[in-house]
């Protein structure tokens, strides 16, 4: 992860973790999840996801089955559910 903040170039990066609500891939509802891992700038207060860890919580998001998803869930539970299919075949960029 950088250690330079994406919003205000300044190095005051603080790992954390942090509650995100995210819509799911078919637009049916969002749900929160809890303790995800997150970016604070102490500098200009941003709080953020790393681009990697987004798109893997988007692909997981994707490859499994939201039916069976509360409406807040944690992070590492999250990330834990089984996968319905092996990789995201929609996402082109990871080719």
């Amino acid at each position: 992860m950088s250690s330079e903040c994406v919003w205000c170039n300044e190095r005051s990066i603080v790992d954390i973790e942090d509650q995100v609500y995210w819509e799911l891939p078919d637009g049916s509802r969002s749900i929160e999840i809890t303790a995800t891992p997150s970016l604070f700038c102490s500098s200009c207060h941003a709080v953020y996801l790393d681009e990697k860890l987004a798109a893997d919580l988007e692909d997981q998001l994707f490859l499994i089955d939201r039916n069976e998803l509360s409406s807040s869930i944690s992070f590492s539970k999250l990330m834990a559910l089984p996968k319905m299919l092996k990789k995201n075949y929609f996402n082109f960029k990871s080719e």
